[in-house]
């Protein structure tokens, strides 16, 4: 685009279609801008909120999906376990039953499509980077399911970390292995 701003035609395009393009790629450069303040300003307001920091402890979670998660939940008292909030982001799976038999379906995908999306992106790059607190379990699961099944278990995971991070004030704090009994 250079060349266009320039004043240069490349060979073959009109004066009319430069000036089309000149104008769209300004305005991409403006988007670029409000894009990068909006960024600047959630970023802020994760440095400022203590709910939002402890949230970004937990891997997969970043600024967007902390500010979203707090400004649809608070502190996670509407919930009165990590599961009502999986269910109600739609990261479980349906149950049907029938004469005590209960068999499980797919996601509901019922919820709140924002942030079950944004817990589905988090949990792609955790399982790109596999972090050493959720990396044996995640091992365990690629061996007997699909990626895809992976992801959205992982993603109900995180989701549960994080209703257990805004309930209990407390940042994520992965467990350590049992230690072998020792004589």
């Amino acid at each position: 685009m250079g060349e266009i701003e320039a004043g240069v035609a490349p060979e073959g395009i009109s004066n009319l279609v430069r000036s089309v393009l000149l104008d769209m790629w300004r305005d991409w450069q403006r988007l670029d801008e409000r894009i990068a303040q909006s960024e600047a300003t959630i970023a802020q307001a994760c440095r400022n909120d203590e709910r939002m920091k402890q949230l970004m402890t937990v891997p997969g979670i970043g600024p967007l999906t902390a500010s979203a998660l707090v400004a649809a939940i608070g502190d996670g008292s509407a919930f009165a376990k990590g599961r009502d909030l999986s269910a109600w982001l739609g990261l479980v799976p349906r149950q049907s039953s029938t004469g005590g038999r209960t068999r499980l379906l797919g996601l509901s995908k019922r919820g709140n499509v924002y942030l079950r999306k944004l817990f589905m992106h988090g949990a792609r790059s955790v399982l790109r980077t596999s972090p050493a607190p959720l990396q044996a379990w995640l091992e365990g699961l690629r061996g007997r399911m699909h990626v895809n099944k992976v992801v959205a278990a992982l993603a109900n995971r995180l989701a549960r970390i994080a209703w257990a991070i805004l309930n209990s004030g407390q940042p994520f704090a992965a467990r350590q292995p049992r230690a072998a009994a020792t004589a």
